[in-house]
């Protein structure tokens, strides 16, 4: 797949996904990776790239965290609910939900650096933080997002009935004050 990002703007989830709610957590996980891999490119220029920095701070000031609230307030019950004792979930949603509460102060850090960056108009390698900072937030993400697809998609895919994946996609979209994406359908 492309990168999500063209001139330093990440793409926006397509809305029609909430349809698919499951597909939808997926490509929100793909957008994760891309935010990543442009911390990544970005934490290795001294090159002041604004658009960039302000994309990867506004994801990680509103999709970030909302993803979380996705999976902690809405997904993450609906398996346990739903999922049987064979599934063994519950240690792999207790431990990516600890994760979830370090992920969010790890981009504490992050943010204050390129709010920083943005304020003194520098590239994030011209601060000796960086790399401290993103690689290791950048390997946390994506092995969060790894077990998430490998294991938490599959058995939902597997335990989640269809009126289950609707309230879910109904949630989703009600959280960002979009329209429900099963209104009008049968």
């Amino acid at each position: 797949m492309e990168p999500v990002y063209k001139d330093g703007f990440i793409e926006a989830m397509p809305a029609e996904l909430l349809r698919e709610p499951l597909v939808w957590f997926f490509a929100e996980h793909y957008r994760h990776r891309a935010v990543c891999k442009r911390l990544r490119e970005l934490a290795k220029t001294v090159a002041f790239n604004e658009a960039a920095l302000q994309d990867v701070l506004h994801f990680l000031n509103n999709d970030l965290p909302l993803h979380v609230i996705d999976e902690e307030d809405d997904l993450f019950p609906l398996l346990r609910r739903r999922c049987q004792a064979d599934d063994q979930i519950e240690a792999v949603l207790g431990m990516l939900s600890g994760e979830h509460a370090s992920d969010l102060h790890d981009a504490s850090a992050v943010k204050s650096l390129i709010t920083t960056a943005l304020t003194d108009r520098r590239g994030p390698a011209g601060y000796t933080e960086a790399a401290q900072i993103i690689p290791p937030f950048c390997r946390s993400q994506e092995r969060h997002i790894a077990v998430e697809n490998a294991v938490v998609l599959p058995i939902a895919r597997a335990r989640l009935n269809e009126a289950d994946l609707h309230n879910l996609g109904r949630r989703l979209a009600a959280r960002r004050g979009l329209p429900d994406p099963f209104a009008g359908a049968s």
